[in-house]
């Protein structure tokens, strides 16, 4: 049965395969604490991106721009973009400094503080939208660009391991969702979902 949660530490995420890691995000719990108040969930799917060989990745060829600067930032540290411009996608940073692997969190089970994720989302009651989605799943948890830059190491905003681990069966790896612009790319098996959860986005397969 799974344990106490374990904040990740930095040697976690300062790895050099970015589709090792976003598969092993799965089952870990993304939990933050804005004011005191903390909300947790499980995460049920994510999606790697390769850094600058990656045509889908905001790094594609080496663009460094004002928007991306926070892609190319420590292990362990948050990118967070505005998509469409009013979404929030939450992104984990990988591998070294410099070199711009990120994992985007897509979905979330959530497991506490579900009352203040419906005071954010505006949400009379809890259903399967509430975190499916990046961008649903980061107005449910409080998460906003202004995080952007900072670091999973801190009591507000931080990754933990209960030791919950998936099967290979209970994995599903497809390609990304989205990125259909990124050519051969976007045929990549870069995206991971639990089967069956709920509260994974878009298609399942």
């Amino acid at each position: 049965m799974p344990g106490n949660p374990k904040k990740l530490d930095r040697s976690f995420y300062d790895r050099k395969d970015v589709l090792r890691i976003a598969r092993e995000l799965l089952g870990k719990i993304l939990v933050t604490q804005w004011d005191g108040v903390r909300s947790s969930g499980r995460i049920v799917e994510t999606e790697a991106y390769a850094g600058e060989q990656d045509r889908a990745c905001h790094a594609f060829g080496g663009r460094r721009t004002t928007r991306s600067d926070d892609l190319y930032g420590a292990p362990g540290s948050v990118y967070i973009y505005i998509c469409y411009g009013m979404h929030h996608l939450f992104n984990v940073i990988t591998n070294k400094k410099d070199i711009p692997h990120a994992v985007l969190i897509r979905a979330l089970e959530p497991l506490e503080g579900v009352e203040h994720m419906l005071n954010r989302t505006g949400k009379p009651v809890a259903d399967y939208s509430l975190t499916k989605g990046p961008g649903n799943l980061s107005r449910a948890m409080g998460i906003s660009k202004l995080q952007s830059g900072g670091n999973l190491f801190s009591e507000e905003i931080y990754i933990a391991d209960d030791g919950l681990r998936y099967k290979k069966e209970q994995v599903i790896v497809t390609k990304r969702i989205g990125v259909e612009s990124a050519r051969e790319d976007a045929e990549l098996p870069y995206r991971f979902i639990v089967k069956g959860n709920p509260y994974v986005s878009a298609k399942k397969s």
